[in-house]
């Protein structure tokens, strides 16, 4: 695994084996950083579920403002400081369970990334608690990878939402309205 592009562009990032992590791949990750590249730069990313810090550090290369990466795992957030050492930016790595930290936050954001593993109910209660607090921006994007065989049921009229598929993977980009 490796960033994309910008300042970073080819580190090569640490991962590691764990159930319940998954790493975006990087074909995914280009992906999404490619429809969002005007967005990214000088925006207030969140990165929820960060594993190896791949989607934060992506932003941080790619120009984003600030990024605050989450992770209720003591290796994921080992490796995510591993991958951080050479890396310049304005970021922040919490040790928090996602939705604790939604519930507990009052920051707004530009981007946010939603990774959960794919079979728990996470994705619609971060969604709801992002939704109930106001925790996105105008115009915001609300980025979430999942399986497609996860039904996904969320209230999709506060959002513009676009899918797209990757083998496996589903992307939805919801934009707020």
């Amino acid at each position: 695994m490796r960033i994309i592009s910008g300042k970073y562009r080819g580190k090569v990032l640490k991962e590691f084996e764990l159930n319940s992590t998954k790493p975006t791949l990087d074909r995914v990750r280009e992906a999404i950083f490619d429809s969002i590249q005007f967005e990214i730069r000088k925006a207030k990313v969140l990165d929820l579920f960060s594993g190896t810090g791949a989607m934060g550090i992506e932003a941080i290369s790619r120009d984003a403002e600030f990024v605050v990466m989450i992770d209720n795992n003591n290796k994921a957030i080992d490796i995510i400081k591993k991958n951080l050492v050479g890396i310049d930016g304005n970021y922040k790595v919490y040790f928090d369970d996602a939705l604790s930290f939604l519930k507990n936050t009052n920051e707004q954001f530009d981007i946010i990334f939603l990774d959960p593993p794919y079979n728990s109910d996470y994705y619609v209660k971060c969604i709801n608690e992002i939704l109930s607090k106001n925790l996105l921006l105008p115009n915001g994007k609300l980025i979430i990878e999942k399986s497609k065989e996860n039904k996904l049921l969320f209230d999709t009229t506060k959002f513009n939402v676009k899918t797209k598929h990757y083998g496996k993977v589903e992307v939805l980009i919801c934009t707020k309205d």
